[in-house]
């Protein structure tokens, strides 16, 4: 029987990560920033244990990395040196351009460019964002809860069709995130 994904790409990625997140914690709390990253990882585990996903190993280190550049020292360069060109380009896909003008406008370049890479790319973002659908910080208000699920509802729209079970779980997280904005 062969293996849903390699798990030395794994180890390497998460180790790497492990790494490069050392030092942070979710926001609002004292958990490390390592459990959304393992979280992560555990959705595009479970959706390509679910069906068949043509690049395992990409969505898999995509995931573990997606957060490197934008919230870590770690550059692009050193992505692509440890893990490759495609694996860099995704983990760039996923990273929001904070010289954009606005959250929004960053969302929608990023968006746009994981939309030129592979399916599996995709899927990582679906898995971040039902990652991210829990429970509000409680320092957010109404209107930023409800900016947050439209957001969700975007890269549901836009990315969905990537993945079924993804998708179907990012919808659902979507309409239970309603009883934070009632």
């Amino acid at each position: 029987m062969n293996a849903l994904f390699s798990q030395e790409l794994f180890i390497k990625a998460w180790n790497f990560a492990s790494l490069a997140h050392k030092h942070q914690t979710l926001p609002g709390s004292e958990i490390p920033y390592i459990n959304h990253i393992g979280n992560v990882a555990m959705e595009i585990i479970a959706a390509i244990s679910a069906s068949s996903v043509g690049l395992p190993d990409l969505s898999v280190q995509c995931a573990l990395l997606h957060d490197v550049i934008e919230d870590t020292e770690v550059t692009y360069g050193q992505v692509k040196s440890e893990f490759g060109d495609e694996v860099a380009l995704g983990v760039l896909s996923l990273t929001k351009k904070k010289d954009l003008p606005s959250k929004q406008a960053q969302m929608l370049d990023s968006i746009n460019r994981i939309k030129q890479q592979p399916k599996e790319v995709w899927m990582v973002k679906l898995a971040d964002r039902i990652t991210n659908l829990q429970p509000p910080p409680h320092y957010w208000d109404k209107e930023k809860i409800l900016k947050y699920q439209k957001e969700a509802r975007l890269i549901f729209d836009t990315l969905g069709a990537s993945h079924t079970n993804l998708s179907d779980r990012l919808n659902q997280k979507i309409l239970d995130y309603q009883k934070y904005i009632e």
